[in-house]
Formats: structure tokens, C-alpha cells, sequence
């Protein structure tokens, strides 16, 4: 059993990649990341020697990852929350989260970051479906933080060249269609997040944005949502606020309410 200053791996991945999410933050050793250059959905590395120069940066909830969840997890959290942070240490560290099967970003996979410690990520302006779901897959699963960059379909590659920014869902673009599949279908590949939910939400991406709506019965449905909403904001920095809903509630209905029905009104007794 966890003690309260604990979370399990089970209950961290239940809440992950939704807006209720912890901040996440590895803290394991040059030596233990080395092994396993992976990452739990979200986290962003840290040195835990350095822990009271970024602790006031740190707002909770938050969660420390070490290799085994002891004295670095253990040691960084009560740091925190001696700075007001709301701090947990997940149960058993990595090791527990791997072993539980739980998904696993590579780090030779993230992007650059900026000073802020952001990934930066540019496309085309006026997004309509692909273009708002991997921005939402970014953020709830790869980096809270990410920015956004939408600007005219000629300037992505510069504007990527000038500002360090990643471009996707363009031509040329390693982030980008492959085949059948979209561009959100890649990043679920290329990230390691191919758990039952996401593939099944991939479907009904990847029909919204390449015009089959035989792949899948919820295919009309998200289409006729993503025009509406691009029909709804001028400003695509606003659609993507909006469209983080949307997706939030496609995600939660593939992973925990495909088999409700609605069915009222109910049959009249005695009809």
C-alpha cells in the first residue's frame, strides 16, 4: 500500500494525458536515465542537486519520478512541499511504471527546446482536424507546455529554420502523413503511446482528416465538430483552446465509455 505521500502506477496512469494531470518531473541519475532514455508521458527532466534553484518554478500537483521511488523522489518531494508545492512520489519509481506497462516516450524523439524549457512546433495556419489533434496529443501526453505555431503554409519551413520550432503536418516534414496514415497516427507510433484509447481515437482521426468515414462510426461526428469550430474563431491560438475540449471528451469516450448508450426516453410501462 502507498503511503498518502504516494501515488501508484496504476492511478497515475488513469489520470494521465487528462486536464487533471500532475506535473510530472524525472529526476533519476545520468546513469539510470542512460539505461532507459525514456519518459513518462508529460515529464520534463531534472537535476535533483539543483532542486532549490527550480523549486519556486514548480506549482502543484506535482509527481517525482526516480529509478525505484526512494530517497531522490522522496527527498526532491518533500523539497517542494516545503515551497507550497503539492508533491508525490510515484510508487516503486520508473522501474514500476515500466514494468506495469505503462506508455514510455524516447527522449531521441523530443524535440529541442527553448530557454523556457518548451518544445516549439509550427504548421500550417487555419487548422481544421489533424492539425488540432496533435497539439492536443502533445500537450496532454508528450509536453504540457509545448507552443504553437501557426502561420502561412509557405513560411512553415522558414519560420521552423528561424525560430527552432518542429514542423508537422506539412510536406517534407519528418512529423507528417505516412501512406494511409495521418499525422497524428505517426506520433502515436513515433512517441510510444500506442495504448487501446489512442489507436482507437487514431481511426476516427485519421477518417475526419482523410475524407473515409467508413473507418469508423464517430468519423462524421468529429468532422462536423472541426468545421464548426474553425468556422467559430478567427484566431487559431483560440480554435486550439477549443479544440482541446473536443478532444479531451473524443479520448475520454474511447477509453472509458464506449459501451453507454443513451436511452432515454424510457418505454412507457404497459405500451
Amino acid at each position: 500500500m502507498p503511503s498518502f505521500l504516494e501515488i501508484t502506477p496504476d492511478k497515475l496512469n488513469r489520470i494521465v494525458g487528462t486536464p487533471s494531470a500532475p506535473t510530472l518531473i524525472d529526476v533519476r541519475i545520468d546513469e539510470d536515465f542512460a539505461a532507459d532514455p525514456r519518459l513518462l508521458p508529460g515529464s520534463v527532466r531534472r537535476d535533483y542537486r539543483d532542486v532549490a534553484t527550480w523549486a519556486s518554478s514548480v506549482t502543484g500537483p506535482v509527481v517525482i519520478v526516480c529509478q525505484q521511488g526512494r530517497k531522490l523522489s522522496h527527498g526532491v518531494a518533500a523539497y517542494l512541499r516545503h515551497t507550497g508545492a503539492e508533491a508525490e512520489v510515484l510508487e516503486g519509481g520508473f522501474e514500476a511504471w515500466r514494468k506495469a506497462g505503462g506508455p514510455l516516450v524516447p527522449d531521441d524523439k523530443m524535440p529541442p527546446r527553448d530557454a523556457q524549457g518548451r518544445t516549439v512546433w509550427v504548421t500550417r495556419s487555419r487548422p481544421k482536424i489533424d492539425r488540432i489533434a496533435c497539439p492536443w496529443l502533445i500537450r496532454r501526453f508528450v509536453d504540457p507546455s509545448a507552443v504553437f505555431l501557426f502561420v502561412p503554409a509557405s513560411e512553415v519551413s522558414l519560420v521552423g529554420d528561424r525560430f527552432g520550432a518542429t514542423p508537422f503536418d506539412v510536406e517534407d516534414a519528418f512529423w507528417s502523413h505516412r501512406g494511409e496514415l495521418c499525422t497524428f497516427d505517426v506520433m502515436i507510433e513515433e512517441f510510444g503511446l500506442k495504448s487501446e484509447p489512442l489507436l482507437h481515437l487514431a481511426t476516427i482521426v485519421r477518417g475526419a482528416d482523410t475524407g473515409r468515414p467508413e473507418l469508423a462510426p464517430e468519423v462524421p461526428g468529429l468532422l462536423a465538430a472541426s468545421l464548426g469550430l474553425s468556422r467559430m474563431y478567427n484566431d487559431d491560438l483560440e480554435q486550439l483552446e477549443a479544440g482541446m475540449i473536443l478532444y479531451d471528451a473524443f479520448y475520454r469516450w474511447c477509453r472509458d465509455a464506449t459501451a453507454e448508450t443513451h436511452n432515454w426516453p424510457n418505454a412507457r410501462t404497459g405500451q
